[in-house]
């Protein structure tokens, strides 16, 4: 971190002379690269739903864990994420209903139970609210680095099980008949969403975590003319509109989420207008 301050000072201005901006600005650009790369499997898979629900059986975590009195609630919200992704994969390929009605099943009810818990036995809504809107600059230096360990581990499941992910995303028929085991790799996809979502909602907010894992990868797909492209704008796009919106948000002293969340929304107008002018 000691360098990272340096070259932070390097810059000048009173915005990064203070170490919490330092620490936020290393976070998000962490968290660019993870949103971006995350954001194409979830389009190109279908999950956009189904990564809302993770962040909602994260806060029923959360609630949990302070129910415990556990310091550390965000490691209580990862686990119950993790569990609740791998009985949705479970629960969905043993039945008939659609993926969208399964996600509304455990979205209801993981919502329903984080509310049920957190305001039991009278207690105050209030203190939950930092998870619903975030704060980034209250991320850690100890936080940094596991954010640096998860991108890590992302970009390895991506370079050696994208291919696999997106055939049996597109055309599981397909990815079978060539031996691939369909449903291990989305599983596998599922708990890594999983962690990413729950990890970064105390940072971006739950309210609007699923759009930064969804508008990179869809304003990238407006006007990516091969996969190769399409991974390099959605992380791009996610890098850009992370540290803009970081910038913006200590501007004018708004949710750094919600800020981002904005200029992805508007990344995602001027592509869809390029698209179609294009056509």
């Amino acid at each position: 971190m000691t360098i990272w301050y340096a070259l932070c000072d390097a810059l000048g201005g009173e915005m990064f002379s203070m170490t919490f901006m330092k620490n936020a600005l290393l976070a998000v650009l962490l968290m660019g690269p993870l949103f971006g790369l995350l954001s194409t499997m979830i389009v190109s898979g279908k999950m956009s739903f189904f990564s809302d629900a993770l962040g909602h059986s994260g806060f029923t975590g959360i609630a949990i864990g302070v129910l415990c009195g556990l310091a550390a609630p965000t490691y209580a919200a990862i686990g119950l994420a993790v569990v609740f992704a791998l009985l949705f994969s479970f629960v969905q390929s043993r039945t008939n209903q659609s993926a969208d009605t399964v996600i509304g099943v455990f979205s209801s009810t993981a919502v329903a139970l984080g509310i049920f818990i957190a305001t039991l036995g009278g207690s105050s809504f209030t203190k939950f609210n930092k998870y619903l809107i975030g704060d980034i600059l209250s991320v850690t230096p100890g936080e940094i680095a596991m954010l640096a360990c998860v991108l890590l581990a992302v970009c390895v499941l991506w370079i050696f099980a994208s291919n696999e992910f997106f055939v049996a995303a597109v055309h599981p028929a397909l990815a079978q008949s060539r031996g691939l085991d369909v449903k291990k790799t989305k599983t596998l996809f599922t708990v890594c969403i999983a962690v990413v979502v729950t990890m970064a909602m105390r940072w971006v907010g739950l309210m609007v975590i699923n759009s930064l894992l969804v508008l990179p990868a869809a304003a990238a797909r407006n006007v990516a003319k091969n996969l190769r492209q399409y991974h390099l704008l959605s992380v791009l796009l996610a890098l850009g509109g992370s540290v803009a919106g970081l910038i913006t948000a200590y501007a004018l002293g708004c949710s750094a989420g919600a800020t981002i969340s904005l200029y992805l929304a508007a990344c995602f107008a001027v592509t869809f207008l390029l698209r179609k002018k294009a056509a």
